[in-house]
């Protein structure tokens, strides 16, 4: 019996539609998508590119993608399961599209998350919950942040800023770890060029102008060259005795973190204006204030902070070498004052699912109003939060936002509120797809999302439309065989970026809930590893399972990208170890290309592969090497046609993806880099300038 063929299976497959509608999504996912954004999860992907991908895996082979794109399916009676959930977005598209939908994840943060923004939400309850904390807890920690402006009159602080210091270990006085004295410029310096500079010398800042390379301060008439710090790279200079050091190796010779000083702050006058001020003894004693109440807090165990260490790993290992030993490490006494009120107060409401949001968004503002914050300047959202490089990296020059916020606030529990946990209830009752017309309303073309949670069906008995949802290793997934008719994912990639890792900065505060739990959201089972070796046996594990529990004629399709040949040998690996074939692959638009760390790469990759897969099975032949390469170039052609410029690994990936399609099973034991490196050897590629793939010597074993 021959399997249906889908769109997605074929060459036919509009994947320029899709990149054009994911190109646009990405440059405000948080708004097209608000959904899967009320907390902070690692490379998430597109909902745009899931609907299309969740639609190409059920439309016949003839159908107009664009058109079926924006309307209303009801998928009904057809499973999905996503076994590496991550932020939920197969599981919410899925959702919105009408099938049943099954979705795993090894960590609880993430599980977490996407429970709280599927699951029952009343945005009446929520709403006045938020008014109670605001003016109890609210006005506590708004109180924390008052100060005084330039003509002495109160108002409230937006943000203060911060430098990390270290003992010079020669003459032992205190050295301000500033790389540059430009505190603040805009993010188009080159149309709004005023900059806010700080005087080594008096501390006083002023108006400087973006590329001079002398200032001269108004208050002390010191002339020095702004972008000159004390700290460059790894080393610092001493302004008292002119001594150079390495400033990790002196640090981690201290006891306890790096010690920070408030240099400056900016505040929002009563006429509405922002203001750049020096850090007056008034704004010293507020602090030293608030570290007095947060101890005798503390010490009648009013509220609790974390105290869960940090282990070592990839991910960890920067941050301890800087002496962060605790996650409450991360946090100067006033956010560790601010944040424990605003989670007690979130703890005593009473209705589960309202707490349970707050404590969600709570969690998701942890990012923003920490140590490792820093200041983006003017014309953009103003906190860079701490993930920006997808590492835990010691910021000398923190920046402490207002935790509760005001109306020109950037990171903040109000300001989030509204645009993150309101923006994606109001979602969930009109569901919109971005407007490939260019328009910037969105177009509705799906039900409203059902607000409810069912059990996991560990009998096979789904839900009509159901959600199902659990926390667990997905090589184990407590379900019947054959069960599923489509597994759809992005799984994580082999690389040096740890999920578990890093979401143990929100864990440290969520355990708090349940003292005595787990310590670390770490886990053996967990996939990404950065041995290419056990990423394949993990992933295989997984891929193994969902063959057990997928229909005779399912479909396999995830997402995958790699610039390495080690990962794509991974993954070739697992695929094919599991007992499935790749049938074809789709190049999709992944990311904004100005994505940090992407903007830096030599290289960047801005592409995701959809690997389509099938059962294998003993009658299935592969296509020819040159067939492969042929529908690769085809692809990269009508990508660049439709106005992307591909990079190297952009044109690599794509022919990896399609020569994947050309191995069986019986290919398992090749070396698969030197198989494909081999054949496209073979080919002459002009027609490709750009591109040339270079011999490795990556193997499978």
């Amino acid at each position: 019996m021959t399997a249906h063929i889908s769109l997605i299976e074929t060459d036919a497959f509009p994947f320029e539609f899709l990149s054009k509608i994911s190109e646009r999504e990405s440059w405000r996912k948080e708004v097209h998508r608000p959904i899967y954004h009320i907390h902070k999860w690692w490379a998430k992907r597109l909902g745009s590119v899931f609907r299309g991908i969740l639609l190409g895996c059920r439309l016949e082979r003839n159908a107009d993608l664009p058109v079926e794109f924006y309307r209303s399916h009801s998928f009904a009676g057809v499973s999905v399961l996503d076994p590496f959930m991550g932020s939920g977005t197969t599981i919410g598209e899925a959702h919105k599209l009408g099938f049943t939908v099954l979705g795993r994840d090894i960590n609880p943060v993430a599980v977490n998350a996407v429970r709280v923004a599927l699951g029952p939400l009343d945005r009446k309850k929520i709403v006045q919950a938020f008014g109670v904390l605001s003016e109890s807890v609210g006005k506590m920690i708004r109180a924390l942040y008052r100060s005084t402006d330039s003509c002495g009159r109160p108002c409230d602080v937006l943000y203060n800023f911060w430098v990390m210091q270290a003992d010079c270990p020669a003459c032992q006085k205190a050295v301000d770890l500033f790389s540059s004295y430009v505190i603040a410029k805009n993010a188009y310096p080159r149309k709004k060029p005023e900059t806010q500079v700080l005087c080594p010398s008096c501390g006083v800042t002023f108006r400087g102008r973006y590329g001079r390379t002398e200032e001269t301060c108004p208050s002390c008439a010191l002339t020095f060259e702004p972008s000159n710090g004390a700290a460059n790279g790894q080393k610092a200079t001493c302004l008292h005795c002119r001594h150079v050091f390495n400033i990790a190796a002196t640090l981690s010779g201290r006891h306890g973190r790096p010690a920070f000083r408030p240099y400056a702050k900016l505040v929002l006058r009563e006429d509405g204006e922002k203001e750049y001020l020096q850090t007056t003894q008034e704004d010293r004693l507020m602090a030293e204030s608030a570290s007095r109440i947060l101890a005798e807090e503390l010490r009648h165990e009013t509220f609790r902070v974390p105290d869960l260490e940090l282990a070592d790993g990839y991910n960890t290992r920067q941050a301890m070498g800087y002496n962060f030993r605790h996650w409450r490490d991360f946090f100067n006494d006033r956010q560790l004052l601010a944040l424990g009120w605003l989670y007690s107060g979130i703890a005593t409401i009473e209705d589960t699912t309202t707490r349970d949001a707050l404590l969600t968004l709570f969690s998701g503002v942890l990012e923003f109003n920490n140590l490792f914050a820093s200041y983006k300047g003017e014309g953009t959202g103003a906190v860079r939060h701490m993930f920006s490089h997808h590492i835990l990296k010691p910021e000398r020059t923190p920046i402490e936002a207002n935790v509760w916020g005001t109306p020109k606030s950037s990171g903040s529990f109000s300001g989030l509120f509204r645009s993150r946990l309101l923006r994606a209830i109001d979602y969930r009752f009109a569901p919109t797809e971005v407007n490939g017309n260019g328009a910037e309303k969105g177009i509705v073309c799906s039900p409203p999302f059902a607000g409810e949670l069912d059990p996991w069906p560990k009998r096979g008995s789904f839900a009509p439309r159901g959600l199902h949802l659990s926390c667990g290793d997905s090589s184990k997934l407590d379900l019947p065989d054959g069960c599923i008719d489509l597994v759809v994912t992005d799984p994580p990639f082999f690389d040096n970026v740890h999920y578990s890792e890093l979401a143990d900065f929100f864990y440290a505060w969520q355990q708090l809930a349940e003292p005595g739990t787990a310590v670390s959201t770490r886990h053996e089972a967990e996939v990404q590893d950065t041995s290419a070796r056990n990423f394949a046996r993990k992933l295989q594990s997984v891929l193994r399972e969902c063959h057990r529990v997928l229909k005779e004629d399912g479909l396999l399709a995830f997402t995958y990208h790699h610039s390495r040949d080690a990962g794509w040998s991974a993954v070739a690996e697992a695929v094919l170890g599991a007992g499935f074939i790749v049938l074809n692959s789709q190049p999709v638009k992944s990311e904004m290309s100005v994505a940090t760390p992407k903007s830096a790469a030599k290289e960047p990759i801005q592409l995701d592969i959809v690997l389509v897969c099938r059962k294998a099975n003993k009658m299935d032949k592969r296509p020819s090497a040159a067939d492969a390469m042929e529908s690769a170039r085809a692809k990269i052609r009508r990508l660049e046609n439709a106005g992307l410029t591909l990079s190297r690994n952009d044109r690599k990936i794509v022919i990896y993806g399609q020569m994947l399609a050309t191995l069986g099973p019986k290919n398992l034991s090749a070396d698969f880099v030197h198989e494909v490196e081999k054949e496209v050897a073979s080919i002459e590629m002009e027609d490709l300038p750009l591109f040339r793939l270079k011999r490795t010597e990556a193997s499978l074993h």
